[in-house]
């Protein structure tokens, strides 16, 4: 049988420590991560146009092909349905390149990913209110910039969101004969959100809710208002019913909060 040598300890090689503190990246050149993540956007690679755009950042921080990337990077993001790295790609692009010529696009991105995340009024609207604070943020910031024109829409959208949420909650209320809480709420529509599809609908349902509470002369006065800016709506015509059937008719009170409310909206 052979013979199995045996090597003193003293003898046995070894291995040589490595000084992982030593250990670099290999890199590629900016431009051509940057070139190569703008070719699989392209193509409608989306995922690996993220992994290349943030390559360009990791490997060359604070380059101009990083700048770049970093703003294809959140569109790619927001493409992909990334909301959250969209959002916090874009802010960060702000925050380090405020004076950028990208940076309003940047901001755009930021509005577009809240916005998308939306839900239907009978949810949480605080994705509204986020979306509307970024896009005001591209209007204020950049007013020259060719995003402000959709801002505004989305802003407007966002908007009547909120609105339509206050009216489901006054609509919950009035449904249960809570009179103060409903008239609280088709109140803040009329006083916040007079530029809203949910104005008419607020007039109508004060009128009704002041009807109910006894409060004829406030109920006149919405009503009232209903009709000199929408004197065609069906709104108005169910609250001018509402009215007659009491043997009252609209009647503006010019010291009501309504009052003063109306000349902000519709046809005053």
């Amino acid at each position: 049988m052979g013979i199995i040598p045996v090597l003193a300890a003293g003898c046995m090689s070894k291995e040589p420590d490595i000084d992982l503190s030593t250990y670099v990246e290999q890199t590629d050149p900016a431009d051509a991560l940057y070139n190569q993540g703008l070719a699989n956007l392209n193509s409608g690679n989306l995922k690996e146009a993220s992994r290349k755009f943030e390559a360009v950042d990791r490997q060359h921080p604070y380059s101009e092909f990083a700048r770049k990337s970093m703003v294809m990077g959140a569109f790619t993001n927001y493409r992909q349905g990334n909301y959250d790295e969209a959002i916090n790609a874009g802010k960060r692009y702000v925050q380090l390149y405020p004076s950028s010529p990208d940076a309003a696009y940047a901001q755009y991105i930021v509005g577009l990913s809240y916005f998308k995340q939306i839900r239907d009024v009978t949810q949480d609207q605080k994705e509204s209110r986020r979306a509307i604070e970024a896009m005001e943020e591209v209007e204020n910031r950049w007013p020259e910039s060719e995003y402000v024109e959709d801002a505004r829409t989305k802003i407007r959208f966002a908007r009547d969101q909120l609105a339509g949420k206050e009216m489901q909650i006054g609509r919950y209320y009035l449904e249960r004969r809570e009179y103060i809480a409903a008239a609280k709420r088709f109140r803040y529509v009329v006083e916040n959100y007079s530029n809203t599809r949910h104005v008419e609908e607020a007039l109508a349902r004060l009128t009704e809710t002041y009807y109910a509470m006894g409060l004829t002369s406030e109920a006149q006065t919405a009503a009232a208002v209903l009709g000199h800016n929408y004197p065609d709506s069906q709104w108005y015509k169910d609250s001018y019913a509402l009215l007659q059937s009491g043997g009252l008719e609209p009647r503006e009170n010019g010291g009501s909060w309504i009052s003063k409310a109306g000349n902000l909206f519709g046809g005053a």
